[in-house]
């Protein structure tokens, strides 16, 4: 396990800026501690550097994965999100979608009305930010 590069940490944050805009810096200094990502075998950990220390018990080749994994390098350099970052990136995303019901209504309506309009995901949103209203 060791830290990111330079150009693997450009990646990452680019990548995450592209969900979670300038509230990277709320994942790395929380008030619960200090949080770092670590690569292992092509695969970003995200965890505390009480984690880390922890972790450094443990031989590389014996460590199979600690923390939780944000997402992974593929062979040619470029950053996936994994499934696992979403209960970290979803506090400080964007919102979805258009409700055409209000929140009263929701509770009441039967089970085939139409309650959301369109549900985007985080991508086609910031993709059409310039032009919504």
């Amino acid at each position: 396990m060791r830290p990111l590069t330079e150009e693997e940490t450009k990646a990452m944050f680019e990548k995450l800026s592209k969900y979670i805009g300038e509230n990277i810096k709320l994942l790395v200094d929380r008030p619960d501690g200090t949080y770092c990502f670590r690569l292992h075998h092509d695969r970003v950990y995200y965890m505390s550097e009480k984690i880390l220390k922890l972790a450094t018990n443990f031989s590389r080749d014996k460590l199979i994965s600690v923390g939780t994994c944000f997402g992974k390098f593929t062979k040619t350099k470029k950053f996936r999100l994994h499934i696992t970052a979403l209960d970290f990136l979803a506090p400080y995303a964007k919102g979805f979608g258009v409700a055409a019901k209000t929140t009263q209504e929701c509770r009441r309506v039967d089970p085939l009305t139409i309650v959301v309009f369109h549900q985007a995901d985080v991508g086609e949103f910031i993709r059409n930010e310039d032009t919504l209203t």
